[in-house]
């Protein structure tokens, strides 16, 4: 456990957000493993197939997991303000909410896959191959409930060293299961989305052992599961709007995806590989922003107002300076990386790919600070601003999807991230600008009552 309410913010800060960058590095290497192994050995189409179900996979999984990170606020929060009992309430509150959404999500996730795949104008040619990988996926989605859940409590205690830990074997058995499932068994699509399940299970297996042996502070009992209607109403309103905003933001990115499909196999499949290239450019600013949330929860609870308002700051210089170089570093080299996809012969997935590194690649810095916002308000328990954030990014997705593409094609649509990141950032802003300017004044009041504290013990010695 690690107690950020203490020592310089953007040491702690730049420390936590290193093993979180190396963790999401793991969790995006699941997903591409399995494209690069697909792409390799079953070729294009079946690259395309796994790539067309990424907007769905981000709508589904993407709620799971933004509504466990909103759990984790809740218990941060609590963690510190030294609250042991709170704690584990907290944590027994967000496994009964974690479980009956899980429920829900599973059932009406593969109910409606099929309508949904047909409304994205998924290519004929790749649409049964996209449901058999995409229907695994969705009914291991307990799965993935479960390690984000119990990954985002341990970082919610200040621990962001240990899910990395487990995000590493995990990517090993996804690793080996890909090659014995798609290699040996010729299980096609299907072996890659066994493989990521079986993986994912594998990790939240570990979280509970740790935690069982490791962490007393999440040990709960029967008698901590108790159905309070306070306690659900506390966590749900931090949970739901997170879970919804990723669910908003995953909407755009289906519309786009919809436009995309229309366009044909070779723009899915640019899609596909450079957005994953993307993934993994943008994680240091996405682990910057994370670790936010956990800090500013944590001496929010402690009522550390000055040392939110600094880490903002630092946190802001270094996520800045890391988004102009991996900007350049997708530019210039990001096309060699589309070579672990596809082969050389395919030039046209090539020239794709590389207009979106170009068109993303020269604004990362407005996203870098779009996720200092967004994390920092969240960490402040104003869930609802990021989401009406969520609704914008939307809105602008939707633009690029149904007025950009059928005027300039892809170049349209590869405008659609930069234009939701704008968006976003809009609304963001003026939300952020109140909220420190109130930590301002709570930072006052607190400094006032301790001065007259202190005048008041003189007075009294005297």
């Amino acid at each position: 456990m690690k107690d950020l309410t203490h020592s310089n913010p953007a040491k702690l800060i730049l420390f936590f957000a290193l093993p979180l960058l190396v963790g999401n590095i793991f969790q995006q290497f699941y997903s591409m493993v399995d494209m690069i192994i697909v792409g390799q050995t079953l070729g294009k189409d079946a690259l395309a197939a796994v790539g067309a179900t990424g907007s769905v996979n981000f709508l589904i999984i993407g709620f799971a997991q933004g509504l466990t990170a909103g759990l984790s606020i809740i218990t941060a929060q609590r963690f510190g303000a030294k609250d042991p009992l709170a704690v584990r309430k907290s944590f027994a509150t967000s496994v009964i909410i974690s479980l009956i959404v899980t429920v829900v999500l599973t059932a009406l996730s593969l109910i409606f896959l099929r309508p949904l795949l047909l409304l994205m104008q998924t290519p004929v040619e790749i649409i049964d191959q996209a449901q058999q990988f995409i229907s695994i996926i969705l009914a291991g989605i307990f799965a993935a409930m479960a390690f984000n859940l119990l990954s985002n409590m341990i970082r919610a205690l200040g621990d962001s060293r240990t899910p990395l830990f487990f995000l590493a074997i995990a990517v090993v058995v996804n690793v080996v299961l890909d090659l014995i499932f798609i290699i040996h068994f010729h299980m096609g699509v299907a072996g890659a989305g066994f493989a990521t399940v079986i993986a994912q299970v594998f990790a939240s297996l570990m979280c509970v052992v740790y935690i069982k042996r490791k962490i007393p502070l999440l040990q709960i009992s029967r008698k901590h599961f108790t159905w309070d209607k306070e306690e659900i109403r506390i966590h749900l309103n931090s949970a739901l709007p997170m879970g919804f905003q990723s669910s908003i933001i995953a909407i755009g990115a289906v519309i786009l995806q919809s436009a995309l499909n229309s366009l044909g196999t070779n723009v899915v499949a640019a899609q596909a590989t450079a957005s994953r290239i993307d993934q993994f450019a943008i994680l240091p600013m996405m682990s910057f922003g994370i670790t936010m949330a956990t800090f500013t929860a944590q001496n929010f609870g402690a009522k550390k107002y000055d040392r939110i308002l600094l880490g903002v700051k630092q946190c802001l210089i270094m996520t800045i300076g890391f988004s102009i170089f991996a900007g350049l570093g997708v530019i210039f080299f990001g096309d060699h990386l589309v070579n672990l996809f596809v082969a050389r012969s395919e030039v046209k997935v090539f020239q794709l790919a590389q207009i979106y590194f170009n068109i993303s690649g020269s604004l990362y810095w407005i996203l870098a600070i779009l996720f200092v916002l967004r994390y920092t308000l969240q960490g402040l328990g104003q869930a609802k601003v990021p989401t009406i954030a969520g609704i914008m990014e939307l809105i602008m997705r939707s633009f690029a999807a149904l007025i950009l593409t059928p005027l300039f094609g892809y170049t349209g649509a590869a405008f659609a991230p930069p234009l939701a990141w704008m968006g976003s950032v809009a609304v963001l802003l003026a939300s952020y600008f109140k909220a420190m300017r109130h930590l301002k004044k709570l930072d006052q009041e607190q400094n006032q009552e301790h001065a007259e504290k202190q005048i008041m013990h003189s007075l009294s010695e005297e």
